[in-house]
């Protein structure tokens, strides 16, 4: 039977949606997505997901008709949203590398910093951001909405163009160079101000991103457990690169003792050989769902 408490959460449609669904399975929640619904069904009676497109999250969150939702730093700056930034979420292939947001211009253009666009024409989806970007460095120019294809409206269409990057390939391509950076953005966790201010719903969202930043702080890590001579034992740590301090505790045979601790998935077929060459037996591997500090 439904709770009568409830945290309306937004989930990022569009490309973050699979990567958001996935790192709260890890985190213990099972989200599930219907073709034909914008609600997708949880396994928490007292969560109700709404698939929201990343660049309105922060709008509806600073409203209230969301109590939080995932959306990434840019989009709360572009709709310049009064929210809560509980937590900062870089979890997935799409999000793992910060996308950044850059003033750009042909590669002929004579213009050299964002103080030679006063009273010129600038394209841009984001244009809160841009807006404010602009104010900041105190010069006045024309910011228009850009429904795509950005990069191909320099010169003819614009001036400069400001559009989201993440390895400059696309902006080489259209033989643009960057002059400045406007935002650095990476995925967050945002809650309405009163939400987060009324005692039920601040701990469910706390609750969330404790188990999510779990999740996300224990991928590509697995747990190693072996058993080691004691005269063996600190050759055997020394070759154990720990996320904190390996534990070590004693077993009924006196002479040896259990070495547990936490290593980079990454290194395992190389570290195993070593250990046991050092002396450790019994070794296993096992997988690790979260680790929570």
């Amino acid at each position: 039977m439904p709770s009568d408490n409830c945290l309306k959460l937004g989930i990022p449609s569009g490309s973050l949606q699979e990567a958001t669904a996935e790192l709260f399975r890890r985190a213990g929640y099972k989200i599930s997505f219907n073709s034909r619904s914008y609600y997708p069904t949880i396994d928490d009676d007292e969560i109700e997901c709404v698939l929201i497109r990343a660049q309105e999250m922060a709008r509806y969150v600073q409203d209230g008709v969301l109590d939080a939702g995932l959306t990434g730093h840019d989009w709360i700056v572009e709709n310049g949203a009064d929210v809560v930034e509980v937590a900062e979420l870089v979890f997935s292939k799409v999000s793992r590398r910060p996308v950044r947001w850059v003033l750009c211009v042909p590669e002929n253009s004579p213009f050299q910093s964002v103080k030679d666009l006063q009273g010129k024409r600038i394209a841009t989806e984001a244009v809160g951001l841009t807006q404010r970007y602009l104010d900041k460095h105190g010069v006045t120019a024309k910011v228009e909405f850009s429904w795509g294809a950005t990069e191909v409206k320099p010169p003819q269409l614009a001036d400069a163009i400001v559009e989201v990057t993440e390895t400059g390939s696309s902006l080489r391509a259209n033989q643009l160079r960057i002059l400045d950076e406007v935002v650095t953005s990476t995925p967050r966790f945002i809650a309405n101000r009163d939400a987060y201010a009324e005692a039920w719903k601040k701990q469910r969202i706390d609750d969330i991103v404790l188990m999510l930043r779990g999740a996300m702080a224990a991928e590509g890590k697995v747990g190693l457990m072996m058993n080691v001579p004691r005269d063996s034992m600190q050759q055997v740590l020394s070759l154990l690169p720990a996320l904190q301090q390996p534990t070590v505790s004693s077993l009924s045979d006196e002479h040896w003792v259990d070495v547990n601790t936490v290593v980079d998935e990454s290194i395992v077929r190389h570290i195993i050989p070593r250990l046991k060459a050092a002396g450790a037996r019994g070794i296993v591997e096992y997988p690790l769902s979260k680790i929570i500090d």
